[in-house]
C-alpha cells in the first residue's frame, strides 16, 4: 500500500458526484451517525446503570474528548477532503501499516455501529407495532427490512439520503428535547444536589461509564466520508465535525441530567426499562408523549443504520483503490454516481451479525450495549491514531507548540483512559472485552 498525499486524495477520481451536498446536508451524516435521539432514549440509562449520579460528569468527560480529537481533525480536513473519512489523514502522515489500521477500525466501527443500531430498531418498532395491532414481529424480518431500505437508499442517491437523514434527526431531536424539557419543568427548577455531590458514584462506575458515554458520540466524524460530494469541503466539513461534537455535547449533558434528576431515588426504573423515556412520560402523566417517542427512537435508529453504510461504503471504495481491498469496492455507479458494490457489501456485514445475534434471541438492548462496545474499540482506535498523526504531521511543519503538545497528551490520555475501561478483564470469555 502506498503513502497517501494530501493533493492524491483531493485528486482521485472516485466516480462519486462532486459538489452536491450542502453544508446541512453534510452535517447530517455525522449527526445521523452517532443518532442523538438513541442516546437519552438506549445510551443514558446503560452509563446510569454503571455511573449512577455521575452519568452527567461521564458525558462532560466524553464531551471533553470528543472536542479534542475534533479539533484535531479539523485541522486535517482544512487542508484534504476525500471519500476515504479518517483514513485518508493518518496515510498522509502515518506509516502505511497504521494507515492500514485505521482504515479496517473504522470499517469494523462503522459496521458494528449499523449493527448495534438494528437492534435498537427492532426493540423500539416492536414497542410500536405492539401498542397498534397487539401483536410483536419476528425480529430478524425487521432487521432485515431496515438494512434493505437503507441499502436500497444508499445505493441510489447520497442527496436523497443526506435530506432523510437530516429531516429525521431535526424531528426526532426536536421532540426529545421538547419532552424533557417539559418533564424537567413540570419536576420543578432546582438544583439535584445528590448528582453534583456525585452521591454514590464509584471510580470504577465513571470509568465504565465513560466508554458507554463515548459511544453516544463515535462516527461524529463521519461526514468526512463525504470529501468528494460535499461543497466546499474544506471548509464545510470541519464545521460539520465541530458542530457536532458540540451541540451533542450539550444534548447528552442536558439529557442525562434530566432524566436523572425526574426520575430521582427510583433510577432502578431508568436503568431497569427497556422504554426509559415512555415510562418516565407515564409517571409525569404525559403518556400523550409515548408514541412520539418511540417512532422518534424507531427513525433515529434508522437513519444511523443508513449512515453507517453510507460512511463505511465510502472508506472502503478508497481503501479498494490503494490495493487492500477488492478492486470491485471501488467502483461507482455509472448513473447514480454512489459506490454501489460498497454500499451492498458494507449493507450485508451490517446485517450479518445483528441476524446472528437476534436468532440466538438476543434482546435489542443487549445487542445495542455489546455491538457498541466493539464499535467504540475500533473509533478509538482510529481516533487515538489521528491525534497521533496531528501531532507528527506539526512537528514535521515546526508547528508543535507547547499547547498543542499538552492538548495531544490530554487527549491521548482521554481515549486510552477510554480503551482500557472497554476492557473488562475480571470477567471470563467474550464478556471480558465487553464494559458492561
Amino acid at each position: 500500500m502506498t503513502q497517501v498525499t494530501a493533493d492524491e486524495s483531493r485528486t482521485i477520481d472516485s466516480g462519486l458526484r462532486r459538489d452536491i451536498l450542502s453544508p446541512m446536508e453534510t452535517l447530517a451524516q455525522s449527526v445521523s451517525t452517532i443518532a442523538p435521539t438513541t442516546t437519552p432514549a438506549a445510551t443514558i440509562p446503560l452509563v446510569c446503570a454503571l455511573a449512577g449520579n455521575g452519568t452527567w460528569l461521564a458525558y462532560l468527560l466524553a464531551t471533553t474528548a470528543v472536542l479534542l480529537v475534533a479539533l484535531c481533525i479539523a485541522r486535517y480536513a482544512r487542508h484534504s477532503s476525500s471519500p476515504g473519512s479518517l483514513y485518508t489523514y493518518a496515510a498522509m502522515t502515518l506509516p502505511p501499516w497504521l494507515g492500514a489500521t485505521v482504515a479496517w477500525s473504522l470499517l469494523l466501527a462503522y459496521v458494528a455501529t449499523g449493527a448495534s443500531v438494528i437492534g435498537g430498531f427492532y426493540h423500539y418498532a416492536n414497542l410500536l407495532l405492539r401498542d397498534a395491532t397487539g401483536h410483536s414481529y419476528s425480529t430478524v424480518v425487521l432487521a432485515v427490512l431496515v438494512t434493505t431500505i437503507s441499502i436500497w437508499i444508499a445505493y441510489r442517491d447520497v442527496k436523497v439520503s443526506a435530506r432523510m437523514m437530516l429531516w429525521i434527526e431535526a424531528v426526532s431531536v426536536t421532540v426529545i428535547v421538547v419532552m424533557v424539557a417539559l418533564l424537567l419543568v413540570q419536576h420543578g427548577w432546582h438544583c439535584d444536589w445528590e448528582q453534583l455531590h456525585l452521591q454514590g458514584m464509584t471510580g470504577g462506575g465513571l470509568r465504565l461509564g465513560l466508554v458507554l458515554a463515548l459511544f453516544s458520540f463515535v462516527g461524529f466524524e463521519s461526514a468526512t466520508s463525504l470529501g468528494t460530494e460535499a461543497k466546499s469541503p474544506l471548509r464545510t466539513i470541519p464545521r460539520a465535525v465541530l458542530g457536532t461534537a458540540l451541540l451533542s455535547g450539550i444534548l447528552f449533558l442536558f439529557s442525562a441530567y434530566s432524566e436523572v434528576a425526574v426520575f430521582g431515588g427510583k433510577l432502578d426504573l431508568l436503568t431497569g426499562s427497556s422504554a426509559p423515556l415512555q415510562l418516565l412520560a407515564q409517571l409525569k402523566g404525559a403518556s400523550w408523549l409515548t408514541p412520539l417517542l418511540t417512532v422518534g427512537a424507531v427513525v433515529s435508529f434508522f437513519a444511523c443504520t443508513l449512515a453507517c453504510i453510507t460512511a463505511a461504503a465510502r472508506t472502503a471504495l478508497l481503501f479498494s483503490t490503494h490495493g487492500t481491498l477488492p478492486v470491485s469496492l471501488g467502483r461507482a455507479h455509472r448513473t447514480n454516481q454512489t459506490p454501489h458494490v460498497a454500499v451492498v457489501v458494507a449493507g450485508i456485514a451490517t446485517l450479518l451479525p445483528a441476524a446472528w445475534l437476534t436468532l440466538r434471541h438476543t434482546g435489542g438492548f443487549d445487542l445495542y450495549g455489546w455491538l457498541g462496545t466493539i464499535a467504540t474499540f475500533g473509533f478509538v482506535t482510529a481516533y487515538l491514531l489521528v491525534v497521533l498523526a496531528a501531532l507528527v504531521r506539526l512537528q514535521r511543519h515546526k508547528k508543535l507548540s507547547f499547547w498543542r503538545i499538552a492538548i495531544g497528551i490530554v487527549t491521548l490520555g482521554f481515549l486510552g483512559w477510554a480503551f482500557v475501561g472497554s476492557l473488562n478483564l475480571g470477567a471470563k470469555g467474550p464478556e471480558r472485552w465487553l464494559a458492561q
